[in-house]
């Protein structure tokens, strides 16, 4: 099996590692350059098909379809196969970036565009640099990774300010509360650091909120 733990094969004498990461660079750009307005969706691999939240990540990417958008996930199963699932069902293009794992990660069969990389940060630059919104599904740490990654770019003006748009006010206002008490009330944040995040259940509704800000 192949070095698990990338980063610590940085060793002197190989950079020439520098080279695949290039390459995997150039791989996204060339597949993705004329993918047109894409919302990336994220969300938990472990959530099953009879699941709520499952179902309605099918009706958001369909409806984002159906909008002219393409959909993007992380390719793997559970919320990610099911923003390609509804995407794909629905006549779109529908993006899997999968990371390559010794564990958890399996491609799902409803993309129809596949891009493989080795390396999260080059797959997490294309998530960021070919959509004009999140979607943020109940999910893991790797969920709140591509979250705050996100959050923390548009702060910091890295980035131009898109919809970042939570999923599931059950499931998120634990978060939310915590952020407001604790990084907005311990001076941590700013209050229009909040404006960042919205927070909504409905599928039609979270659309319509990503068309009247994106405009295609």
């Amino acid at each position: 099996m192949e070095q698990q733990y990338l980063i610590d094969d940085f060793k002197l004498g190989e950079a020439w590692r520098l080279f695949k990461i290039m390459g995997e660079f150039v791989d996204g750009v060339e597949s993705l350059h004329d993918l047109g307005p894409a919302v990336s969706i994220f969300g938990s691999a472990r959530i099953a098909p009879e699941d709520p939240y499952y179902i309605k990540t099918q009706k958001i990417a369909s409806g984002l379809v159906k909008n002219k958008f393409s959909v993007i996930t992380g390719g793997g199963g559970g919320i990610m196969e099911a923003a390609n699932r509804g995407a794909a069902e629905a006549g779109g293009v529908s993006v899997g970036l999968n990371i390559i794992l010794p564990h958890e990660q399996k491609p799902n069969p409803y993309s129809n565009k596949r891009i493989d990389f080795n390396y999260f940060f080059i797959r997490k630059v294309m998530f960021v640099k070919y959509a004009m919104a999140y979607v943020i599904m109940p999910g893991g740490f790797g969920t709140l990774d591509e979250l705050f990654e996100a959050v923390t770019l548009i702060q910091t003006r890295r980035i131009r300010p898109f919809p970042l748009i939570m999923v599931g006010s059950d499931y998120w206002s634990g978060l939310i509360s915590w952020i407001k008490s604790r990084l907005l009330g311990e001076g941590c944040i700013s209050p229009e650091d909040l404006d960042i995040l919205q927070v909504l259940d409905d599928p039609e509704e979270i659309v319509n909120t990503i068309k009247k800000i994106v405009v295609i």
